[in-house]
């Protein structure tokens, strides 16, 4: 039983032969796909993607920090009008990205903050973010989560670091505060033992597996199209990291994202 919690299905690449690609998804054991918007385009796409595998495919809904643009009071209600279709499971990927610097920091801490408030008023988890922006996100989503009722769904279960690169000093305040931490491709890389090293550290409970396709294939299919069955090559690097069968390492993790979306975990 296999996830993968962040893809981008809608895109482009995926346009000549986006059924064989679900069709081998299913054969190779996933049982949730989670299609991520990056833009009010992508967004309603994700949506539509989801509708058209209804069970299989989620949607997650928001404008990523380099597509701010958008973001605008009619952006808002258009996402909120969204986020009332039952396949609708997050808001994200929305957060911070101060490696490109499309938009400066304080117009982007702005954004992000509107789309928390957003999340919170629809009782969404939400997915983050971040490039070289660690401290700043890391401040944001503690003040964030802390001004959350007790009683809010999401005081548990807050939301998700997409593709986390940082390290576990970084990462436990967000820990403490509930989140889990996505794993992607790039723990798999021979240049990333920082990566490896984090993810040993983490819970498994707190980790969901992600492919970021069509981006970030994993070693050693890198440099090619990547895609939701290779989520397998990213479950056979954690289980390794922290000493437990590939089995139980698909089956926490996925057991993982079904707990944070409130989805009935599958038999």
């Amino acid at each position: 039983m296999f996830a993968d919690t962040h893809c981008h299905l809608d895109d482009r690449r995926f346009e000549k032969d986006l059924d064989q690609i679900i069709a081998r998804a299913e054969q190779e054991g996933l049982v949730l796909l989670i299609n991520s918007g990056a833009d009010m385009s992508s967004s309603e796409a994700s949506v539509r993607l989801a509708q058209r595998y209804e069970g299989f495919i989620f949607a997650n809904i928001g404008l990523h920090p380099n597509r701010i643009n958008e973001l605008d009071a009619g952006a808002l209600k258009r996402l909120r009008k969204l986020a009332q279709n039952p396949t609708v499971l997050g808001i994200g990927e929305i957060g911070l990205d101060y490696h490109w610097n499309t938009f400066p920091a304080w117009q982007q801490k702005e954004a992000f903050r509107a789309q928390l408030d957003l999340a919170a008023d629809l009782k969404l988890p939400v997915i983050i973010h971040s490039r070289k922006s660690t401290d700043d996100v890391v401040e944001t989503l503690v003040a964030w989560h802390s001004s959350l009722p007790a009683d809010h769904p999401q005081k548990l279960r807050p939301g998700v670091l997409h593709s986390w690169s940082d390290t576990y000093e970084k990462a436990k305040p967000l820990l403490e505060a509930g989140f889990y931490f996505g794993v992607s491709g790039p723990v798999t890389y021979l240049n990333a033992p920082e990566r490896r090293e984090c993810t040993a550290t983490l819970p498994l409970e707190r980790i969901l597996i992600e492919t970021d396709c069509p981006y970030l294939t994993p070693h050693p299919l890198r440099g090619k199209r990547n895609e939701p069955a290779y989520v397998k090559i990213i479950v056979k690097q954690v289980a390794q990291l922290h000493g437990v069968s590939d089995q139980e390492c698909a089956q926490i993790t996925t057991e993982n994202a079904f707990r944070l979306y409130g989805l009935k975990v599958q038999a």
